[in-house]
């Protein structure tokens, strides 16, 4: 049995990612615009057969160790997967990461998709609080923590695939803040079994 749970939203899949996965992994991820706000550890020009080897190397071997990491599908399209959303229990300094594919963007997806993780990270794993960063300048990502209930705690340096990236927000959710969020901004979703 995974220790991933499913969840479907209004329009989306959440699930365990696979090595099956990896064609639809690196379409969507394989581009510099996705790439570029990501941290330097990312490589750019991407490996030929990166995406595989982290998955069987990186994400795999660590699901539900260390990290929890969901695939994002839209439900019209259940086998291509168009983003990711990682959770990790030891915050470096973030706690989640994710991606979406370009053709995706400003659609309200990953604003959408993040919910049951944050629910995940605060009841199963037990998170007192959350720790998120993003570049300076990644307007979405800020907006998803803005539209989320995430408080700006600071800026500091850091590097990124981007070189001219030289700078990332630190944004807190504690699992207080999480639960006023959610009854004033709710998001439906459910858990597949």
């Amino acid at each position: 049995m995974s220790c991933i749970p499913k969840y479907k939203t209004k329009r989306l899949l959440l699930k365990e990612v696979m090595m099956i996965d990896a064609s639809s992994y690196k379409k969507h991820f394989v581009d510099y615009d996705v790439i570029r706000n990501l941290s330097y550890i990312v490589p750019w020009p991407y490996p030929e057969d990166g995406v595989k080897d982290f998955l069987k190397n990186i994400m795999l071997p660590n699901q539900g160790k260390n990290r929890w990491s969901w695939g994002i599908f839209m439900q019209n399209n259940p086998k291509e997967l168009i983003g990711c959303i990682d959770l990790w229990k030891e915050g470096k300094p973030e706690h989640r990461g994710f991606w979406l594919g370009k053709e995706f963007w400003n659609k309200g997806i990953m604003t959408e998709a993040v919910y049951p993780v944050v629910d995940f990270a605060f009841t199963e794993i037990g998170f007192e609080y959350l720790i998120f960063a993003n570049a300076v300048g990644n307007t979405r990502s800020r907006k998803i923590k803005e539209k989320t209930g995430c408080e700006l705690i600071g800026t500091q340096s850091a590097k990124f695939v981007d070189p001219k990236l030289t700078e990332q927000e630190l944004w807190k959710l504690t699992q207080q803040k999480w639960g006023e969020h959610k009854k004033r901004f709710p998001v439906e979703y459910t858990i597949i079994k």
